[in-house]
Protein backbone atom coordinates (compact mmCIF):
# COMPACT_ATOMS: atom_id res chain seq x y z
CA UNK A 1 0.00 0.00 0.00
CA UNK A 2 2.82 2.23 0.72
CA UNK A 3 3.97 2.42 -2.97
CA UNK A 4 0.44 3.08 -3.98
CA UNK A 5 0.29 6.45 -2.00
CA UNK A 6 3.69 7.38 -2.50
CA UNK A 7 3.63 9.27 -5.26
CA UNK A 8 0.92 11.56 -3.62
CA UNK A 9 3.36 12.36 -0.97
CA UNK A 10 5.48 12.86 -3.43
CA UNK A 11 2.79 14.91 -5.00
CA UNK A 12 4.66 17.65 -7.72
CA UNK A 13 8.29 16.51 -7.16
CA UNK A 14 9.52 16.33 -10.72
CA UNK A 15 13.18 15.47 -9.67
CA UNK A 16 14.40 12.53 -8.32
CA UNK A 17 13.78 8.77 -9.32
CA UNK A 18 11.15 6.26 -9.33
CA UNK A 19 11.32 2.53 -9.88
CA UNK A 20 9.15 0.40 -11.61
CA UNK A 21 7.01 -0.50 -8.43
CA UNK A 22 6.17 3.04 -7.16
CA UNK A 23 5.02 4.32 -10.68
CA UNK A 24 3.07 0.61 -11.43
CA UNK A 25 1.47 0.46 -8.10
CA UNK A 26 0.38 3.82 -8.72
CA UNK A 27 -1.54 3.26 -11.98
CA UNK A 28 -2.86 0.54 -10.14
CA UNK A 29 -4.36 2.27 -7.75
CA UNK A 30 -5.58 4.65 -10.25
CA UNK A 31 -7.30 2.08 -11.98
CA UNK A 32 -8.93 0.61 -8.74
CA UNK A 33 -9.84 4.58 -7.57
CA UNK A 34 -11.51 4.99 -10.75
CA UNK A 35 -13.62 1.77 -11.13
CA UNK A 36 -14.92 2.32 -7.84
CA UNK A 37 -16.13 6.28 -8.27
CA UNK A 38 -17.39 5.56 -11.70
CA UNK A 39 -19.57 3.06 -9.76
CA UNK A 40 -20.55 5.28 -7.32
CA UNK A 41 -20.84 8.04 -10.21
CA UNK A 42 -23.77 5.58 -11.72
CA UNK A 43 -25.29 4.50 -8.54
CA UNK A 44 -25.56 8.27 -7.31
CA UNK A 45 -26.37 9.86 -10.59
CA UNK A 46 -23.62 12.31 -10.28
CA UNK A 47 -23.57 13.08 -14.19
CA UNK A 48 -21.87 10.48 -16.82
CA UNK A 49 -23.32 9.53 -20.08
CA UNK A 50 -24.01 6.75 -22.30
CA UNK A 51 -21.42 6.25 -24.64
CA UNK A 52 -23.91 4.67 -27.36
CA UNK A 53 -25.29 7.69 -29.49
CA UNK A 54 -29.27 6.61 -28.93
CA UNK A 55 -29.18 4.82 -25.44
CA UNK A 56 -33.30 4.60 -25.08
CA UNK A 57 -34.54 1.96 -28.17
CA UNK A 58 -37.81 2.46 -29.11
CA UNK A 59 -39.51 0.74 -26.47
CA UNK A 60 -37.87 3.28 -23.78
CA UNK A 61 -34.87 0.88 -22.35
CA UNK A 62 -31.56 1.79 -22.80
CA UNK A 63 -29.31 0.05 -25.39
CA UNK A 64 -25.82 -0.60 -25.39
CA UNK A 65 -23.14 1.76 -23.81
CA UNK A 66 -20.48 1.92 -21.54
CA UNK A 67 -21.46 4.96 -18.72
CA UNK A 68 -18.22 7.38 -18.41
CA UNK A 69 -17.19 10.43 -16.43
CA UNK A 70 -19.14 11.81 -13.52
CA UNK A 71 -18.65 13.98 -10.73
CA UNK A 72 -16.80 12.15 -8.24
CA UNK A 73 -14.39 10.31 -11.34
CA UNK A 74 -13.77 13.80 -12.56
CA UNK A 75 -12.68 15.24 -9.36
CA UNK A 76 -10.16 12.44 -8.83
CA UNK A 77 -8.63 12.42 -12.36
CA UNK A 78 -7.58 16.35 -11.90
CA UNK A 79 -6.78 15.51 -8.65
CA UNK A 80 -4.04 12.94 -9.31
CA UNK A 81 -3.58 14.83 -13.05
CA UNK A 82 -0.23 16.62 -10.96
CA UNK A 83 1.21 13.47 -9.09
CA UNK A 84 1.03 11.10 -12.17
CA UNK A 85 2.95 13.26 -14.45
CA UNK A 86 5.64 13.58 -11.59
CA UNK A 87 5.47 10.06 -11.20
CA UNK A 88 6.10 9.36 -14.83
CA UNK A 89 9.05 12.38 -14.94
CA UNK A 90 10.61 10.53 -12.44
CA UNK A 91 10.64 7.03 -14.10
CA UNK A 92 11.94 8.54 -17.12
CA UNK A 93 14.64 9.63 -14.78
CA UNK A 94 15.48 6.64 -13.42
CA UNK A 95 15.98 5.49 -16.74
CA UNK A 96 18.34 8.02 -17.02
CA UNK A 97 16.11 9.66 -19.55
CA UNK A 98 14.76 12.86 -19.66
CA UNK A 99 11.24 13.89 -18.33
CA UNK A 100 10.33 15.85 -21.86
CA UNK A 101 9.96 12.36 -23.40
CA UNK A 102 6.81 12.53 -22.20
CA UNK A 103 5.85 15.71 -24.24
CA UNK A 104 6.57 13.94 -27.29
CA UNK A 105 3.54 12.23 -28.32
CA UNK A 106 1.63 14.80 -26.80
CA UNK A 107 3.30 17.42 -29.45
CA UNK A 108 2.77 16.00 -32.99
CA UNK A 109 -0.87 15.89 -33.16
CA UNK A 110 -1.30 19.55 -32.37
CA UNK A 111 1.40 20.24 -35.30
CA UNK A 112 -0.71 18.73 -37.59
CA UNK A 113 -3.24 20.46 -37.05
CA UNK A 114 -0.82 23.99 -36.83
CA UNK A 115 -0.11 22.58 -40.52
CA UNK A 116 -3.45 21.55 -41.72
CA UNK A 117 -4.52 24.99 -40.57
CA UNK A 118 -1.94 26.50 -42.60
CA UNK A 119 -3.22 25.08 -46.15
CA UNK A 120 -7.01 26.20 -45.68
CA UNK A 121 -6.78 28.48 -48.56
CA UNK A 122 -4.69 26.16 -51.09
CA UNK A 123 -6.80 23.62 -52.99
CA UNK A 124 -8.90 22.63 -50.54
CA UNK A 125 -8.94 18.62 -52.53
CA UNK A 126 -5.72 18.66 -52.89
CA UNK A 127 -4.42 20.30 -49.40
CA UNK A 128 -6.97 17.81 -47.61
CA UNK A 129 -5.44 14.44 -49.21
CA UNK A 130 -2.13 15.82 -48.17
CA UNK A 131 -3.51 16.35 -44.85
CA UNK A 132 -4.56 12.94 -44.06
CA UNK A 133 -1.58 11.67 -45.42
CA UNK A 134 0.43 13.97 -43.01
CA UNK A 135 -1.92 13.28 -40.38
CA UNK A 136 -2.26 9.57 -40.21
CA UNK A 137 1.93 9.64 -40.22
CA UNK A 138 1.70 12.04 -37.27
CA UNK A 139 -0.70 9.87 -35.52
CA UNK A 140 1.00 6.94 -35.87
CA UNK A 141 4.43 8.60 -34.72
CA UNK A 142 1.84 9.59 -31.54
CA UNK A 143 1.46 6.16 -30.97
CA UNK A 144 4.95 4.77 -31.86
CA UNK A 145 6.13 7.33 -29.51
CA UNK A 146 3.53 6.14 -26.59
CA UNK A 147 4.28 2.32 -26.95
CA UNK A 148 7.94 3.37 -26.63
CA UNK A 149 7.40 4.87 -23.12
CA UNK A 150 5.11 2.14 -22.09
CA UNK A 151 8.25 -0.11 -22.77
CA UNK A 152 10.60 2.24 -21.25
CA UNK A 153 7.98 2.42 -18.38
CA UNK A 154 8.86 -1.62 -18.11
CA UNK A 155 12.21 -1.99 -18.27
CA UNK A 156 14.95 -1.78 -15.48
CA UNK A 157 15.97 1.43 -13.88
CA UNK A 158 19.69 2.01 -14.02
CA UNK A 159 22.01 0.80 -11.43
CA UNK A 160 23.40 3.42 -9.13
CA UNK A 161 23.61 7.09 -9.21
CA UNK A 162 22.66 8.67 -12.36
CA UNK A 163 22.63 12.62 -13.32
CA UNK A 164 18.84 12.59 -11.73
CA UNK A 165 20.03 11.51 -8.10
CA UNK A 166 20.78 8.06 -6.07
CA UNK A 167 19.58 4.95 -6.93
CA UNK A 168 16.13 4.53 -5.49
CA UNK A 169 16.86 1.04 -4.24
CA UNK A 170 20.04 1.84 -3.29
CA UNK A 171 18.98 2.26 0.62
CA UNK A 172 17.52 -1.24 0.65
CA UNK A 173 20.16 -2.91 -0.65
CA UNK A 174 22.42 -1.40 2.06
CA UNK A 175 20.01 -2.40 4.42
CA UNK A 176 20.19 -6.06 2.64
CA UNK A 177 23.89 -6.40 3.06
CA UNK A 178 23.51 -4.96 6.96
CA UNK A 179 21.20 -7.60 8.28
CA UNK A 180 23.36 -10.30 5.92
Amino acid sequence: MEWMILPLKRYAQFSGRSPRREYWMFFLFNIIVQIVLTFLDNVLGLGGHSSSYDSAGANGYAAGGAASGGILSGLWSLAILIPSIAVAVRRLHDLDRSGWWLVAPMILIPIAMVAALGRLGDNAAASMAGFGIFFLVMGLAAVVMGIVLLVWFCMHGTRGPNRFGPDPYAAMDDLHETFR
